[in-house]
Parts: structure tokens; sequence; C-alpha cells
């Protein structure tokens, strides 16, 4: 289990250093002049590689900007077969429509990015460390105290193995381990029991995400293939993310609202 989560809990206590957005920022510019360099002096197989990677970045490049230059441009419509004989003033005259080049699941994805965090439960109340995890001693003279067991409800993919005792960093407890939630659609006014895909975000930080913890506020992804949701090209919605509204260590049970 890697240790560095020092740098998220200094941040989450004391917020960013006062320079670090534009170090970043400044980091990032010179990070074009270094590939550069990098580019120039690679010989050999490390050379065709930068090369080819580069090629495709530049042919993806060029796709959006002419994507976006169509959408803005007007082109003549194609001359459609009318049944009767057009007057003399409209015979010189050019129809014109705007090129709809952008298709829906663009759309679609632009809209989930707007609406990121329209979600049923905008703000939620913070877990502190010391609810969320149980001090373990381990050790024969029980001073070791760098075990921690996880008293919420988590969740762990089907190929998870625990790793050995001696190695093992958090504990997560079998009997707190869901795989499938209540989701309410909110639009059906209808609950399915659905299986988890996993978690997202858990609003508490970014350690409680990457272990899985689901406490109120957390998005989940379930498998809502079983509802039947298509997208508007047809394809049928295979994920979809919904919001936990319920304690689940109080309750027993995930409760949640599906994101639509």
């Amino acid at each position: 289990m890697p240790q560095g989560d020092h740098i998220q809990l200094h941040r989450k206590r004391n917020g960013y250093r006062h320079d670090h957005f534009e170090r970043k920022r400044k980091k990032e510019a010179r990070e074009v002049h270094k590939r550069s360099i990098t580019a120039q002096n690679a010989l050999g197989i490390k050379g065709k590689i930068i090369m080819k990677e580069r090629y495709s970045e530049k042919v993806q490049m060029k796709k959006t900007l002419i994507m976006h230059e169509e959408s803005s441009t007007r082109r003549k419509v194609d001359d459609a077969v009318n049944s009767g004989s057009l007057p003399p003033y409209l015979l010189d005259r050019d129809e014109t429509t705007r090129a709809k080049v952008l298709n829906n699941t663009i759309k679609q994805k632009r809209k989930e990015k707007v609406g990121k965090w329209d979600v049923p439960l905008p703000k939620v109340r913070p877990v502190p460390e010391d609810e969320m995890f149980r001090v373990i001693k381990s050790g024969k003279r029980k001073t070791k105290q760098w075990k921690r067991m996880i008293t919420k409800p988590t969740f762990v993919g089907p190929s998870f193995t625990r790793k050995p005792p001696k190695y093992e960093r958090f504990i997560r407890p079998s009997g707190l381990r869901f795989t499938k939630a209540h989701v309410t659609h909110p639009e059906l006014k209808c609950t399915f029991h659905l299986e988890i895909i996993g978690v997202k975000k858990n609003p508490n930080g970014a350690m409680y995400t990457s272990l899985g913890v689901m406490t109120r506020g957390t998005i989940i992804e379930v498998n809502c293939s079983e509802l039947g949701l298509v997208t508007p090209a047809g394809k049928v919605v295979w994920g979809k993310y919904a919001q936990v509204t319920n304690n689940p260590e109080n309750d027993g049970c995930i409760n949640a609202v599906l994101l639509v």
C-alpha cells in the first residue's frame, strides 16, 4: 500500500501553497520545450516511438479543428426535387443551413460535463478520520498502530484478494462489502436493484475514493443495462452514475438516485 497520502492530507488541512498554481502553470509551459529537446535528440527506435505518438496527436488535433470549423460554416443545401415549379423570384435564391457536424453523443457528453455537480445532495457532512477508521494494534507488544479498520461500507471488485495480514494497511471487513444498490430513477419513479461497477468520487477525499468507501453523497457507477436505456444513436447504456442518499452503515443497504 503506498504511503503517499501525506500531501493530500496536508492540503486538506492547510490548503495549497501560495504559488502552487503559478508554479504548475510554468511547469506546463516548460513541458513543451522539454518534449521538443527529447524529440530532437532521440535516436533509433525511441525516436520512432516518439514521432509515432506525436503524429497521432497532430492527426487528432487537426480533426478537432476541422470539426469546429465546419460547425460554424454555412453550406448550400442539396438540391431537393420539388413537386411543383418555383416562382421566378426564388430561382436565384440559395437556401443555406448550419452544418450539423457535432452528433448527439458529443452534445450529450457536453451536457453531462455542464451538469456534473447538479446532484440530488450538493452538500454533505464531512466524515472525520477517527469516525472512518478504527486503530488496530498489531505486533507482539501491541505497540504498532499503523493498521486501520474501515468502519463504513465499501466496494471491492469481483477479482479482489486481500493482502497478507503482515502487509495490509487498511482492513475492509467482508461484512461491510456491498456489491448491489437500490437505485431510484427520478423520471420513472421506480427503484431497481442494480450491481455496482465502481466508486467514482467520495466527497471526503481521494483516499476514500481509492479505498471504495461509500458514505452519504458518494457518486457510484451502477450497471443499468437491465433498464433498457439507450443513447440517441441507439446504443444500449451499460453504466450510469448515481449518488448515495442514505447512511449505508445505519440502514444496512445502499439507496441511491440515478443521475439523468
